[in-house]
């Protein structure tokens, strides 16, 4: 048997319905990051993905801001379009911190 996506969750457990229900402070920073890429690889969701993303960087977000295109690109499932809208989404999230 393979791997569940996310469509296959209960309503409750994904994260755009997640967000829709409980407002957008109840998602973790791996679904938020599910929400606007979308899609993870063959192997893994979208959050799966995002959870290992995030764990090779403490879970710390200012972290993974730094990394570039090509970084981000050495994970199955983020090609160059997935690391742009990444790097541009934590970019805006800086620059509304004033960072």
């Amino acid at each position: 048997m393979g791997k569940l996506v996310i469509r296959e969750w209960a309503e409750s457990d994904r994260p755009r319905e997640k967000l829709m229900e409980h407002g957008r402070r109840a998602l973790t920073d791996a679904e938020l990051l599910a929400i606007l890429i979308g899609s993870g690889s063959t192997t893994e969701t979208a959050v799966e993905l995002y959870r290992r993303l995030l764990k090779d960087v403490n879970n710390n977000l200012s972290a993974l801001s730094k990394k570039d295109v090509s970084e981000l690109c050495t994970y199955k499932g983020i090609g160059e379009a997935k690391a742009i809208t990444i790097i541009a989404a934590l970019e805006l999230g800086r620059r509304k911190n004033g960072e």
